[in-house]
């Protein structure tokens, strides 16, 4: 496939979709419009987005139930007269939840490469996926496809650097890749992680802390720390981590207990904002009265 039919592809997005608006798009939807059984609709296997929030499900199988189901699914074709859906596949299981037994769909022949290409570019441009699925989806259009990251960019319309910076969160470890899916990690603050000597432990700290992209680069930038923060992170043990839970409860606040040995140790509480740190020298002084 050359250069040209990937750019083309990327900018006819709207016609595979059924967001064309042209007279002749439309015409050609209504010819491939058909209502399908829901039990005859597949999810595709390489769709890049894997996670579907269970609340936001819920709150589009209401709208489905009021208002129906207003935009197509995009499908193609199965050997056993069956579809494979290429686009739609949230608005499918919304519908199964709001007891629609048949979907409108347009019937779009395409190949694998074609059908993970415009799966990545409509969920990209509705921003339904999280940064790891997008890195993966970059990820497997070049490992099956021979991609470059040029070629993604002038596809998909992001720029080289975009590629690039998404596709480096892959480096991360798992553990950190799981904070990003699961939303206690921001794609900005993991990619302040990346070429840190101590990405788990920073990791950690920028979400017991609360810290802002901003702060969590700054802490990246200060390399120096994450001897310190692995140290603290190794030798706090159950009875440390227990005593920073219901301190933490207690405060309403995050609360760190670093304890090092005879020597003492330090109790951070952390807060992000004047009424917060009022509010918790209420509570440390409430008996001293």
């Amino acid at each position: 496939m050359t250069q040209v039919q990937k750019r083309r592809l990327g900018r006819g997005l709207a016609a595979l979709i059924g967001d064309d608006t042209s007279e002749e798009a439309i015409v050609q939807d209504a010819r491939s419009l058909r209502h399908v059984p829901v039990e005859l609709l597949h999810p595709n296997p390489n769709n890049p987005r894997k996670h579907f929030a269970e609340e936001d499900l819920e709150s589009l199988a209401k709208s489905l139930k009021d208002k129906g189901l207003l935009q197509p699914l995009v499908v193609r074709p199965r050997a056993d007269g069956s579809f494979e859906i290429v686009a739609g596949e949230r608005r499918w299981r919304a519908s199964q939840r709001a007891g629609i037994h048949e979907l409108p769909v347009l019937i779009r022949e395409l190949d694998d490469r074609e059908t993970l290409e415009i799966a990545l570019i409509e969920n990209i441009q509705r921003s339904d996926l999280n940064a790891l699925e997008e890195a993966r989806a970059y990820r497997q259009l070049m490992d099956q496809y021979n991609y470059t990251q040029q070629q993604l960019a002038d596809s998909i319309g992001k720029s080289r650097s975009h590629i690039a910076n998404t596709m480096r969160l892959l480096s991360l470890p798992e553990a950190i890749q799981q904070q990003i899916e699961n939303g206690k990690l921001t794609a900005g603050h993991a990619r302040s992680l990346v070429a840190t000597e101590y990405p788990t432990e920073m990791a950690d700290q920028i979400i017991k802390l609360g810290l802002t992209v901003r702060e969590a680069e700054e802490l990246a930038r200060k390399n120096s720390v994450a001897p310190e923060i692995k140290s603290y992170a190794s030798e706090k043990d159950a009875d440390t981590r227990a005593l920073e839970k219901t301190l933490t409860e207690v405060l309403g606040l995050s609360t760190s207990i670093k304890h090092r040995g005879a020597g003492g140790g330090s109790v951070l509480i952390s807060y992000k904002s004047l009424d917060q740190l009022d509010d918790v020298i209420r509570k440390l002084t409430a008996k001293v009265g």
